[in-house]
């Protein structure tokens, strides 16, 4: 078991991710104490995508590639169509999203986020949700795809939109809680 003011917590995205997907589960995580991290393509700040534009941005902690599972607690994918799609094709983010499946440490990802977790072919067998628009492909990665606002499957989180970003770090917080989970393998 993990308590929150002693929880390391990484967040992997880079530039497009859903700004409100970043910085809600980047500020409530913080606010219960957890140190946070992001980890990102490249060290320079990444760019949000905010109501249909570039947004703010948001200073990266550490390259994806010298992040290891060992130094975190959890890893925490915000989605926006561009962030996860241009990840997802990154071999050292795909490495990292299934080193930490692979640890039995919770995983977090929203939105349009699972689409790493598809990559990472994480999601056979499991229940899990996302953004209705990759539902089909939640599903072609042998997942059982539910529509409620947060699923949980043996310590991997999904969640649907912004609006269920309360519900998705309160899930976070609980998951960490409750330490590393034992998995089967997808």
């Amino acid at each position: 078991m993990t308590k929150m003011n002693e929880a390391k917590i990484l967040i992997l995205a880079t530039d497009g991710y859903e700004r409100s997907e970043l910085r809600v589960p980047l500020e409530q995580l913080r606010a219960k104490g957890a140190t946070v991290k992001i980890a990102s393509l490249k060290k320079e700040p990444i760019k949000s995508w905010d109501d249909k534009n570039w947004g703010d941005t948001v200073d990266v902690d550490l390259l994806v590639g010298d992040a290891k599972v060992d130094d975190f607690d959890a890893i925490v994918l915000p989605g926006g169509q561009i962030n996860p799609d241009i990840l997802r094709t990154d071999q050292a983010a795909v490495k990292l999203v299934r080193d930490f499946v692979a640890s039995g440490k919770v995983v977090a990802a929203v939105c349009h986020a699972p689409w790493l977790l598809v990559e990472a072919d994480a999601l056979r067998g499991r229940k899990a949700t996302s953004y209705h628009s990759i539902k089909t492909d939640v599903k072609n990665a042998g997942a059982q795809w539910v529509d409620e606002a947060v699923v949980t499957d043996k310590g991997i989180i999904t969640s649907r939109n912004p609006g269920d970003l309360n519900a998705f770090v309160a899930k976070i917080v609980e998951e960490i809680g409750e330490g590393r989970h034992e998995r089967r393998a997808a």
